[in-house]
């Protein structure tokens, strides 16, 4: 991560509800037209940013055919958008250590349930991986690495030794609780010879080594692949305008990493019997022509499937604005850490939610992931970099006890609900206040709206589908969810 600093609102409950009723359609066009509702009574689960409810069951409501109220959500499953692969975190060196050696066997097999399986798990589905060492590493390595002045241009020393004892048993663990589970990766930097300084810290990587490089990512999709890991997606680098003095990084500039793409490492991945996605820039909002101008280069153009966000500086909606240049290029959010610097559930909460669960996939997001999985009572183990960053949980290094931060519910709002394959569709937003946004789901046809009422008081209003209507009143400065469920 570049940057320890975040935007957050002011302090607010959120209350997150999830409803269930059945509805009689012959197809979706029936239920987009008004269906026949039953009228069955909804299940609810709320969370308040007191912590006091933390999706516990409430309390549900009656659907029936009222005409909507002056303040209304229309949703029309006629309207549909990006597909959804799936919200998550990245499984960092420090979540896969702490996992697999600060946790007895129960504990580790609680949690991962819990993270990546069906309710009551949350359902987490996307999930990234380090090529080599981040600042969220016990040591500073690469998959390369050769004594001081040698270097290894045919890859003969290349191993992923150091993912086998806790990475990838944490990685197949997750796989093996939700297998529609997408991993992706990404380095931070190459290997020392590679680069101009001959140092994992700071430089860009030498002319004469973009083959080897992208060798080097090809051959960990190709190990990843034969540990029954494969690769979903990979950038070439991490925050390549970044260049932190601590923990490794690599600087790569728009026009290196066009020609790193469009001549090296682009066709090298479309010879798989598997092509791995190559996503550009996995860095911030703040820098949208970086990205543009590698979509703008004619070799790169045609290997670069889409854009991976970070959050850490600028706004959201620029996502809007590079999916509307480049309409077949896919969106995603790679990475996001909360910590110390914004610790108030009642602040940070809710930020989450506008900027990256509302936000990103309005944004044309079709992945979400946010940091670290898990990281310890000392925000770590790390090796440079951030010092206060929070994990999704928090893994007590001496007792394995879990704690679920506001990271996991923000995740949870929709990853429990919102499966992969399901379709963002239209939903009304910025009304009085209210921001929205609403997926369909491809298995059941369920269909999940995420309502925050941005205002300081309390908002009535109906959600509208088709003929039917439902009505309910939101808390000022709350987040809800709503699913109903359709039948086959």
């Amino acid at each position: 991560m570049q940057t320890c600093m975040q935007r957050a609102g002011s302090p607010v409950v959120v209350a997150v509800l999830v409803l269930t009723w059945g509805v009689a359609v012959q197809a979706q066009s029936t239920a987009a037209s008004g269906g026949k509702f039953r009228g069955d009574a909804v299940q609810t689960w709320v969370t308040l940013t007191d912590q006091s409810k933390l999706l516990a069951p409430q309390e549900g409501v009656i659907f029936s055919g009222k005409l909507p109220l002056p303040l209304n959500i229309d949703v029309d499953v006629g309207k549909r958008y990006q597909e959804i692969v799936g919200f998550g975190a990245n499984i960092s060196d420090a979540s896969a250590w702490l996992i697999q050696n600060r946790m007895n066997a129960q504990q580790r097999q609680a949690l991962m349930a819990d993270l990546f399986g069906k309710p009551p798990g949350i359902g987490l589905s996307f999930t990234r991986l380090t090529i080599g060492a981040a600042d969220f590493s016990r040591s500073h390595y690469t998959l390369d690495d050769v004594a001081a002045g040698q270097t290894d241009y045919p890859l003969a020393k290349f191993s992923i030794a150091p993912l086998r004892a806790d990475v990838l048993p944490v990685v197949k663990s997750a796989l093996a609780i939700n297998p529609k589970l997408r991993v992706m990766a990404s380095p931070w930097s190459a290997p020392a010879w590679m680069k101009s300084n001959d140092s994992l810290i700071q430089g860009t990587l030498r002319p004469q080594a973009y083959g080897a490089f992208s060798q080097y990512l090809e051959k960990f999709a190709d190990a990843m692949e034969a540990e029954g890991v494969p690769l979903y997606a990979l950038t070439v680098q991490n925050e390549p305008h970044f260049e932190p003095k601590d923990y490794p990084g690599m600087r790569l500039e728009s026009a290196v990493r066009a020609k790193l793409i469009g001549e090296h490492l682009g066709p090298l991945l479309a010879k798989r019997d598997k092509p791995v996605r190559i996503l550009d820039w996995d860095h911030n909002w703040d820098e949208p022509q970086a990205p543009l101008q590698v979509l703008a280069d004619p070799q790169a153009r045609p290997y670069v499937a889409g854009v991976a966000w970070h959050c850490y500086a600028g706004d959201v909606a620029v996502q809007s604005m590079v999916h509307d240049a480049h309409p077949d290029k896919e969106t995603y959010l790679t990475e996001c850490s909360g910590g110390e610097w914004k610790p108030h559930w009642g602040e940070t909460l809710p930020w989450y939610m506008r900027n990256l669960i509302i936000g990103t996939t309005r944004g044309w997001a079709k992945g979400v992931l946010l940091w670290n999985i898990a990281l310890d009572e000392n925000h770590g183990p790390h090796n440079g970099g951030c010092s206060d960053c929070r994990g999704v949980v928090t893994i007590n290094s001496k007792t394995g006890e879990v704690t679920r931060n506001l990271d996991y519910y923000a995740l949870a709002h929709a990853s429990r609900f919102v499966r992969p394959g399901a379709h963002r569709i239209e939903s009304t937003t910025g009304v009085d206040q209210l921001e929205t946004v609403a997926f369909q789901n491809a298995d059941d046809n369920s269909i999940a709206l995420i309502v925050l009422n941005s205002a300081s008081n309390s908002r009535r209003f109906s959600v509208r589908l088709g003929d039917h209507t439902f009505e309910h009143t939101m808390p000022g400065a709350s987040v809800a969810t709503f699913v109903w469920q359709a039948p086959h």
